[in-house]
């Protein structure tokens, strides 16, 4: 299995019963992850999703970023099978892919992980605008939604920069243009900076901003413009619960940038537990997927009514319900 290959009969029986053992256990890690994460995280996100979308007139700004989140999370659950039953993780692998399979996975799993950091850094500073600011509407619905759109497409052209170093790493040595580029370690840095320094700082800065407002009680603070409460306590746990599942993946790629290539290693004895560990690493990191969505059903007051109500609207079919009879008469009147 994976790493394993790299021993012969001269290398020492106890570092070849160690790869076996690292092998053993990131194999029942991934199979794990596969019966109870995946199907958990592919479930909620899509009734996340779904519920939100239903009920799009009492959609809020946060609404609007776990929105986006759950469908990068979609993007997390599409990517996650096809990695974790391959022999670069699981000893029992179904199958082994090529190395476009492996750029295009790569890159959907960058765009992802670059989604899910700033939908989680934007939450945070419209959370302090619409604190500090109630009534200007900076952080609308309306506005939250385009900034969505500009947030996939800047995963898509920051993934874009990376994607000419890993596939000129991939391509034959004689493409001169390409030849100038083979640097795996650049696109690791580039990621490493874009995807989590720039986030990390931000989300700071937002929090020091946050916990300003907090102290400096205002009338203002009463004033029913204002978010949800409960909402400060969905963004914390959210904002803390991400940063802790893609900081061990994103500490691999400062480590490869760094110390270089696993294959460079003067000792290559260290190689299996850097692989295992890197391996732990994106499987933290794939379940963000699920653990973002478990949180806001839990943590969100207001998803249980929008889903109540989706339910009531299947319920009824094609024929109007009852209590939308009335919302509408009442609106009329």
């Amino acid at each position: 299995m994976w790493m394993c290959l790299l021993y012969n009969e001269t290398d020492s029986s106890v570092d070849q019963q160690l790869c076996q053992d690292l092998g053993l256990i990131l194999s029942i890690l991934s199979l794990v992850y596969l019966l109870v994460c995946f199907p958990l995280g592919l479930c909620y996100n899509v009734l996340l999703v779904v519920v939100n979308l239903s009920n799009k007139v009492s959609m809020t700004m946060p609404d609007v970023y776990f929105v986006n989140m759950a469908i990068a999370g979609l993007v997390l659950n599409m990517v996650a099978p096809v990695e974790l039953l391959s022999s670069s993780f699981s000893r029992w692998f179904i199958w082994d892919y090529n190395n476009e399979v492996y750029i295009t996975l790569l890159i959907l799993f960058n765009i992802s992980s670059l989604v899910i950091m700033y939908s989680t850094t934007l939450l945070s500073l419209d959370y302090y605008i619409e604190r500090a600011l109630p009534r200007t509407y900076m952080s609308s619905v309306y506005n939250t939604k385009h900034v969505c759109g500009f947030i996939w497409g800047g995963a898509v052209l920051t993934s874009f920069s990376s994607l000419l170093f890993y596939v000129c790493n991939h391509v034959s040595t004689k493409m001169i243009e390409c030849s100038k580029m083979q640097n795996k370690e650049a696109a690791d840095a580039i990621m490493m900076f874009i995807g989590y320094v720039v986030p990390a700082v931000a989300v700071l800065y937002a929090f020091v901003l946050i916990l300003r407002i907090r102290k400096e009680s205002t009338p203002l603070d009463q004033d029913s413009a204002r978010l949800d409460p409960s909402i400060h306590r969905l963004l914390l746990a959210s904002v803390c619960v991400q940063f802790v599942l893609w900081t061990p993946y994103y500490m691999t790629l400062l480590v490869h940038t760094i110390a270089g290539s696993p294959g460079s290693f003067s000792n290559r004895h260290h190689y299996p537990t850097y692989y295992f560990l890197r391996c732990v690493a994106k499987l933290l990191a794939f379940s963000s997927s699920f653990a973002m969505p478990l949180m806001y059903r839990q943590m969100n007051k207001n998803f249980s009514n929008k889903l109540q109500r989706l339910l009531r609207r299947l319920h009824c079919s094609d024929q109007s319900c009852p209590h939308e009879r009335s919302a509408v008469q009442q609106v009329v009147t």
